[in-house]
């Protein structure tokens, strides 16, 4: 052992620790990091990762899928999801908006009407698409790679309030500094043909 060696465990000794023993050492999470950590969203239709049915796809149906939440942060007032797929040869290509789901709100039922204005989870508001329609527009990419589908939800404080119609740009913006927690999950898929 070099000389410094003992000198650095010496001094290392002298530092003063707190009376309770492991106080501020390693402290937890807060209660609101504990809420946002416990946050997740996922569909039945589909694991985190994995291909979208094609029911749920321009290539089937064109079905929303159904989305399943946890609890948000106790303040949270309303939620709003976003639909994109970052990987879209344009660009960003939105698929889905939607705000204004109720604070009570813990899912989406699968085949959600392209209405402005949803009765279940009554409330809810849909936004407009890249396809220029309301509601869920499903992924309908060039046939080849697989593109990514981002499903993020936002736990807001406050409801946005916006018109049916609002595009993904106005409800991030009417969110900004609102969002008090977020979860996402994505799924895939790729057309052969």
């Amino acid at each position: 052992m070099s000389p410094r060696g003992p000198i650095l465990i010496f001094l290392l000794l002298l530092l003063p620790l707190p009376l309770d023993a492991g106080a501020g050492l390693a402290a937890g999470p807060t209660a609101k990091e504990v809420q946002t950590m416990a946050f997740t969203l996922e569909s039945p239709a589909f694991e985190h990762g994995a291909p979208i049915p094609v029911g749920h796809t321009c290539d089937g149906e064109d079905i929303s899928p159904r989305l399943e939440w946890t609890e948000a942060p106790a303040v949270t007032k309303s939620f709003a999801l976003l639909v994109d797929d970052p990987d879209a040869p344009v660009g960003n290509w939105v698929h889905w908006v939607v705000f204004d789901l109720p604070a009570s709100a813990r899912s989406l039922p699968e085949g959600i009407p392209k209405d402005g204005r949803l009765r279940d989870p009554a409330g809810a508001i849909q936004g407009k698409n890249d396809f220029g329609r309301l509601g869920w527009g499903g992924p309908c990419p060039p046939p080849g790679k697989s593109h990514r589908y981002f499903f993020k939800l936002l736990a807001l404080d406050v409801r946005l309030g916006l018109p049916p119609g609002a595009s993904k740009a106005d409800v991030e913006r009417a969110a900004r500094g609102h969002v008090q927690a977020r979860a996402e999950t994505f799924g895939t898929y790729a057309r052969r043909r």
